[in-house]
């Protein structure tokens, strides 16, 4: 796999990945429907440096050892991929019914505030860790320094991220309305699901 290959197959699975609703869509667009956009605007700042930390955690961290080592990319190659597998079959198998925009939590502040609350959501959430570890690596080209690639990844994610912010602050009722449809939650989810079972049976069977 070329770079660009790498690029380009990151960057379809990062765009599905990033529109699937989840906590980081709910507390933006109820930031966004309730205390107004430059909050809501705010807390997606956070979010998004939330991510860069366990990006750059994990390209760093994790970047160096595999450089290092081959056994090291081979057990974390199948741990990888039986965790993406796993999410992928329960997202197909169980997915969601709906997605309750108003379940995000709401507190008072201003300014700052709010980019601390997107911050510390992700932050202090080690599933997004569990995750970066899981699903970065596998778009590692051969040949290139781990560390360095895959924090452009997550700097990648975390640009769209930004835009999909955006687009849920410019667009807050259309779009809280279409998520609270079961069948578009289901499709998500299982479209989602699909994405995670195809890249970790692919991790699986990829070869260093």
């Amino acid at each position: 796999m070329t770079v660009l290959q790498a690029l380009l197959a990151f960057g379809v699975a990062a765009a599905l990945l990033t529109i699937t609703p989840g906590l980081d869509t709910a507390l933006v667009l109820r930031t966004a429907a309730v205390e107004g956009p430059k909050r809501a605007a705010l807390a997606g700042v956070g979010i998004v440096a939330g991510c860069l930390v366990w990006g750059a955690a994990v390209a760093f961290g994790l970047g160096a050892l595999l450089d290092a080592s081959q056994l090291a990319f081979q057990v974390l190659k199948w741990a990888g991929a039986a965790y993406l597998v796993w999410l992928g079959v329960n997202l197909i198998l169980k997915p969601r019914d709906r997605f309750d925009a108003a379940s995000a939590p709401v507190q008072d502040g201003d300014g700052l505030a709010w980019m601390r609350r997107g911050f510390l959501t992700n932050l202090l959430n080690p599933k997004v860790g569990v995750f970066y570890v899981s699903f970065l690596p596998q778009f590692l080209p051969q040949g290139v320094a781990a560390g360095p690639f895959i924090f452009l990844l997550a700097a990648l994610h975390g640009a769209m991220g930004l835009a999909w912010f955006a687009a849920l602050i410019a667009a807050t009722r259309p779009i809280a309305g279409a998520l609270q449809k079961a069948a578009i939650v289901r499709w998500l989810d299982r479209l989602t699901g699909g994405v995670f079972l195809a890249f970790g049976l692919r991790l699986a069977l990829e070869r260093r």
